[in-house]
């Protein structure tokens, strides 16, 4: 069975970065649920993932940040409407759609890429103590509910993780609520935590800044 350790110390970052490193999965706490953690500039660590979860190759994975200056590493362009929204819902529970720059393998994203500050204060420092963006999709196999402690990550799961993380309980609930705002109007492709109303109040004032429509 994978090693479970606690988030309590720096130790715990080292050994984080040398499973990455090495091409490992790791599994880690975010806002909502447990995530699987790679590295995505290693296109075998991010084949894992997907044969992990037994995931459609053609469903990209969302990356998490811990800073501004990691996201300008990885896209094209921060938008108005990127900003607007940062700066009220970031670090929380809001993926926004980029452009990915060439550096992010085809196997991460298509023509876009979905990144998150997580609001999580235990992830962003490891995301930061790791100094790399790292993957986060729910760590379950796909259709199955989500784990929301490290011990059912361990129990679904088993041996096909390297290294589980153990922050304690995430308080489940919404997925994060996932916005395009790329061009304009912004586009709403997934229902989540954050309402899109009160997206729609942030940038309100911004010309052409929203349109009310989720993507099938």
């Amino acid at each position: 069975m994978p090693q479970i350790l606690k988030i309590d110390s720096n130790a715990v970052s080292a050994q984080a970065q040398k499973v990455l490193l090495q091409g490992g999965v790791i599994a880690f706490p975010t806002d909502t649920f447990y995530g699987l953690g790679v590295d995505p500039f290693n296109r075998k660590a991010v084949e894992r993932v997907y044969e992990i979860k037994n995931r459609d190759k053609n469903k990209p994975l969302l990356l998490l940040v811990s800073s501004r200056e990691q996201l300008e590493t990885l896209v094209k362009e921060i938008t108005p409407a990127h900003l607007a929204l940062m700066q009220k819902f970031w670090p929380g529970p809001l993926t926004l759609l980029f452009e990915p720059r060439s550096v992010i393998p085809a196997n991460v994203s298509a023509d876009r890429i979905g990144i998150r500050q997580p609001g999580n204060s235990m992830t962003r420092n490891l995301i930061s103590a790791l100094g790399q963006p790292i993957t986060a999709p729910s760590a379950n196999l796909s259709g199955e509910e989500p784990p929301v402690t490290a011990g059912q990550v361990q129990k679904s799961l088993g041996n096909h993780v390297d290294l589980i993380l153990d922050g304690g309980p995430c308080p489940g609930g919404e997925p994060s609520t996932l916005v395009d705002a790329v061009e304009t109007p912004v586009r709403l492709v997934r229902l989540g935590a954050i309402p899109f109303n009160k997206i729609e109040m942030t940038l309100r004032g911004n010309a052409k800044s929203v349109h009310p429509k989720v993507l099938r």
